[in-house]
This record gives C-alpha cells, sequence and structure tokens, in this order.
C-alpha cells in the first residue's frame, strides 16, 4: 500500500511509507531543519532545562517516535507512521553522526 502522489506530466506513482519518510528526511525536512544530530541536540538542551534532567539527542528522536506511536493508537493515520519511519531514521542518523563530531 502505497499514496499515489502526482509526477510531472500526467503519470502517478505510488510510494510506500518508507520511501516517502526518507523522501521528506532526506529532502524538504533536512533542509529545513538541518542534520538530526544538530535539530536534536538543541531540542535535547531546551528538555534538559525544562525536566531538569539531562536529555541526548537520540532520546528526542526515540520520544518522538512514541509521540507518533501514541497517535497512531489513538487515530491511525498514515502520517503517523509516516513520521514514525522518519524519526526512526533521524535517530539512526544521530548515532552514525555521534562518532564524527
Amino acid at each position: 500500500m502505497g499514496t499515489t502522489i502526482p509526477k510531472k506530466g500526467a503519470l502517478e506513482m505510488t510510494e510506500s511509507i518508507l520511501k516517502e519518510a526518507q523522501r521528506l528526511v532526506h529532502g524538504d525536512r533536512g533542509e529545513d531543519y538541518g542534520h538530526p544530530i544538530d535539530d536534536f541536540s538543541r531540542t535535547a538542551a531546551m528538555w534538559s532545562a525544562i525536566l531538569g534532567h539531562p536529555i541526548t539527542a537520540e532520546q528526542v528522536g526515540l520520544c518522538m517516535c512514541a509521540v507518533k506511536l501514541s497517535r497512531q493508537v489513538n487515530k491511525p493515520k498514515r502520517d503517523n507512521m509516516v513520521d514514525l519511519a522518519g524519526y526512526a531514521e533521524t535517530v539512526q542518523m544521530v548515532i552514525d553522526e555521534r562518532p564524527r563530531r
């Protein structure tokens, strides 16, 4: 199953949840927010200040996965699953990038 998305001209294509998540993470959202380690590190600093407990960039991504799962349990929507896959990808990107920094 996938979403039918318009393609140039009259052709259409069906995109899986995983492909859609990959396109978003490595496309528009990546351009908007920068590398997930930078985005999630900023969020982690804010959450740490609010909670009074150190939070890591990886934990931010995992908590966002939990938010998407909670929303999916409440009201199933394709968007929740796309975002869940996207957050899983971004957590792995943080894990992969951390040794380089």
